[in-house]
């Protein structure tokens, strides 16, 4: 049985009141080890939270992690990313853009990456494709994420 969003949302202002020791106690728990001595308190919390959000409402798919794992040991080692993450995709979009496009009620959030398009933890080659996915009708991916500039009448 899952968690309704409003638990969860409970339980996340839980975890937000407890102290420095209680979170350690918490991370032993989510994360089935130890917490890092180094990280403090807000930084514990936020690992937290995030770790049940995902739990309760999916994580990152897997070519967006892999993206942010790569951006993440460019910045360690003090390098830029290489020349083809840069590279645009169609409609002048880099690598890492996020659109967010309200839908159904809800803010929807799809990200750039290598193969495409990522949303609620697919890949897809378009933007037409994940319109569709979310909508379930046939949809300008570019029009229904407010890429297309409306064309400028002749005078």
């Amino acid at each position: 049985m899952t968690m309704p969003v409003s638990e969860l949302e409970d339980e996340i202002a839980r975890v937000r009141d407890l102290d420095l020791s209680g979170l350690r106690a918490r991370w032993r728990s989510v994360f089935r080890r130890k917490a890092p001595d180094h990280l403090p308190r807000h930084l514990l919390f936020r690992m937290i939270a995030y770790r049940m959000q995902a739990e309760r409402l999916g994580d990152l798919d897997s070519d967006t992690r892999r993206f942010l794992d790569r951006v993440a040991e460019a910045t360690q080692k003090g390098d830029k990313l290489p020349a083809s993450r840069h590279r645009r995709m169609r409609h002048d979009l880099r690598l890492g853009t996020i659109l967010v496009r309200a839908w159904d009620g809800k803010s929807q959030r799809v990200i750039v990456v290598d193969e495409g398009f990522a949303w609620n933890g697919t890949t897809y080659r378009s933007l037409t494709e994940v319109a569709f996915a979310m909508t379930g009708t046939r949809w300008s991916g570019p029009r229904f994420f407010g890429l297309r500039r409306v064309r400028e009448k002749c005078a």
